[in-house]
């Protein structure tokens, strides 16, 4: 087995590389270290390099040269086994003993139903007398008018690992429905989303009798946008609802805190959630508290994280001690001159017996080129600001020249570790016309991705930067086809399926003839075929998330569609995700979803689309060609995933739209939603 280390040279004193080999089995064995963990040990270790020791060769055979290898392999094995725990934490760690819902009282409510705060306290599974300290308001437990609102009072537990909540339990009466348990009975602090999600019963032929699990979502606070606030009420908003009028029902709200606690939220959609910071039955705020409840699933991450960290040090001390005689004994010897050597960054344990380094399943790191450190330096002047072409939340990006190639190097920090595999893992698997190739990879001192260089920048700058030429609408009937045809295939055309989860303008680049790649896949998730829905780690673009995803976590390939939905609202209107007031304006942030629900659902549609199309198209443009798209837009944007269509079938309209040949028939599109049958014919 070889390991290569830096090693200064005892006469000229410069650092070179060397390999060495372990002639001693008892001080490094190969089944110490498992071969699939290859990659993922010459990453760490180079993530490592700050706390590299130096070694003469002379001193291998010496005690202290020992002791340092030990602690570079105890050191690796910690950091592997640190992300395995994290990857066991819950993902909602941080609960809370008091949360409380709005629940507003409702003539739908009160039908057949004596509505009163027993009544309503029971399916809280709660009395009237625990939630009376919350309503001061409400003089007799016996009578509730229509309009009021009573706050309910519960735990907020983590729910699966995944989200905040609380599940009650409720027993069915005669005529029940999932919609109209989330709706009336409920008040809307649920949906039928999370019924379906947590029960087995048809959502139209509930048993009587039934026990349905009833989970409604809570916050204990975000210490991003303020230490002030610990207690927060699910607050459901009613029509003619916003910001403004929540927050003046509490005390000294204001409408932007509110705002900024619910950011990418529809203000104008009924039903929709918000978080509200609020006072307890005192009159007080609780601040938050910094003492992190931790739930059960990460209890058992812990205790797992400990155990596997405990035992990788026991191992690698095994290891290194057993035949502690025989380590004085020439140990390590340096490899025949004949050998070559390869920098730190290919640091790897190679299993003679297999004649070829392993790698971290998934990742053929073969299908792309390794550059050097010096050779990314050297083409982009060592990283300077005149080679910067853009900044992402993962890193900078550099324009290149390499190997007679235009390149952007994307640099990464070492603590982007997750999101640089990740890329790599998709990009040496997935090739497609429509997603951006990667060339190659560096990881020597940083982590580095080597693209293809895109021309004309991505689909945000075109959009809204003056520096670019108006786009036609042709153009961006086919950047949104192209964009389509990407994301199909890594829908449906690989094993196993990739989910990208961060879909928006700025990651779809434009070439120099106006064609669409997909990139920035640091953030796929990967999924066997046939398992549709996985609860996860929330990350992405707020406005362009999904409800069930922004809730609870769920991955599915229709999370992309909906946020491919949002993207055709902008190559409609140019307009931001979440479009925020100007200074001087009293008006809120709004999302493109909720302005085009609005648009698309006035008497006239076309008229109100008029009002938001680019400005840019001037009257270059087929009103009923965009009316088309929006229509697109909006069936990819429905609340409910199973009611979004495919990306075949958004790709299938889209080419029928940009051929101008048939008109397009919805019916065989999405056959799961007969709402939108002829959606696209215009009848």
């Amino acid at each position: 087995m070889r390991v290569e280390f830096r090693i200064p040279d005892p006469y000229t004193n410069k650092v070179k590389y060397h390999q060495y080999s372990i002639v001693d089995q008892s001080n490094l064995r190969r089944d110490c270290v498992p071969p699939s963990l290859s990659l993922s040990l010459r990453l760490n270790y180079s993530l490592l390099q700050s706390r590299v020791y130096h070694f003469h060769p002379q001193l291998d055979q010496r005690e202290g040269g020992k002791a340092m290898i030990e602690s570079k392999f105890v050191l690796v094995l910690v950091i592997l086994a640190s992300g395995f725990f994290s990857g066991l934490e819950s993902k909602c760690p941080k609960t809370c003993d008091l949360a409380l819902g709005s629940y507003y009282v409702s003539t739908k409510a009160s039908v057949g139903i004596d509505l009163n705060l027993t009544y309503i306290a029971s399916l809280f599974e709660m009395t009237a007398e625990q939630v009376l300290p919350y309503n001061p308001t409400i003089t007799s437990k016996d009578y509730i008018k229509t309009g009021d609102r009573v706050h309910v009072n519960f735990s907020c537990d983590c729910i699966d690992n995944s989200f905040l909540g609380h599940t009650f339990q409720y027993t069915v009466q005669g005529g029940d429905t999932y919609n109209s348990i989330a709706k009336d009975i409920y008040a809307n602090l649920t949906n039928t989303y999370s019924l379906t999600k947590f029960n087995s019963y048809p959502a139209n032929n509930v048993q009587i009798n039934a026990t349905v699990n009833v989970t409604v979502n809570c916050s204990c606070g975000n210490s991003s946008v303020s230490d002030q606030y610990g207690l927060f009420e699910t607050y459901p908003l009613q029509s003619d609802e916003n910001a403004s009028s929540v927050a003046s029902t509490y005390k000294n709200i204001s409408a932007e805190l509110v705002a900024e606690y619910n950011p990418g939220v529809n203000f104008s959609s009924v039903g929709a959630i918000l978080y509200v910071p609020t006072h307890d039955p005192n009159g007080s705020y609780r601040a938050l508290s910094s003492k992190r409840n931790l739930s059960g699933g990460a209890i058992a991450g812990i205790v797992i994280g400990a155990i596997i960290i405990l035992l990788s040090i026991g191992l690698v001390s095994y290891c290194l001690v057993d035949k502690r005689k025989k380590v004085k004994k020439a140990s390590l010897l340096p490899l025949m001159s004949g050998e070559s050597s390869v920098p730190l960054g290919d640091l790897s344990i190679d299993s003679s017996a297999d004649n070829a380094p392993s790698r971290v399943a998934g990742v053929t790191v073969d299908k792309s080129v390794e550059f050097s450190y010096e050779e990314l330096s050297k083409a982009t002047n060592d990283f300077s600001m005149a080679n910067k072409i853009g900044q992402g939340g993962y890193g900078a990006v550099y324009y290149a020249e390499l190997r007679g190639e235009k390149a952007a190097i994307k640099k990464m920090e070492t603590q982007s570790a997750q999101e640089f595999l990740a890329e790599l893992k998709v990009l040496t698997h997935v090739h497609h016309l429509n997603l951006v190739r990667l060339i190659g990879y560096c990881i020597e001192g940083a982590l580095f991705l080597i693209y293809e260089y895109i021309e004309n920048g991505n689909l945000s700058q075109r959009l809204r930067s003056s520096g670019w030429p108006p786009l036609p609408w042709a153009n961006r009937v086919q950047i949104a086809l192209d964009s389509a045809r990407g994301l199909e295939y890594i829908h449906e055309h690989t094993v196993p399926v990739y989910i990208h989860r961060d879909i928006k303008s700025a990651n779809i680049l434009i070439d120099k003839n106006d064609r669409a790649k997909v990139a920035d896949f640091g953030l796929a998730k990967l999924t066997e075929v046939g398992n549709m829905s996985l609860p996860t780690r929330v990350v992405g673009t707020f406005g362009y998330m999904p409800p069930e995803y922004a809730r609870y976590g769920d991955v599915s390939p229709k999370v992309d569609v909906y946020a491919f939905g949002v993207v055709l609202y902008e190559l409609i209107s140019a307009k931001e995700a979440i479009i925020k007031p100007s200074a001087d304006s009293s008006s809120e942030s709004k999302g493109l979803v909720g302005l085009f629900d609005d648009a698309l659902s006035k008497e006239d549609p076309k008229e109100s689309l008029k009002k938001i199309i680019d400005p840019k198209l001037g009257d270059d443009y087929p009103i009923d060609s965009i009316m088309k798209v929006a229509q697109l837009a909006k069936a990819c944007t429905q609340d409910e995933p199973n009611k979004r269509p495919s990306m075949r079938s958004v790709v299938v309209a889209l080419m029928t739209l940009s051929s101008a040949s048939e008109l397009w028939d919805i019916n065989h599109l999405f056959d799961n939603n007969p709402g939108l049958t002829n959606l696209m014919s215009g009848r």
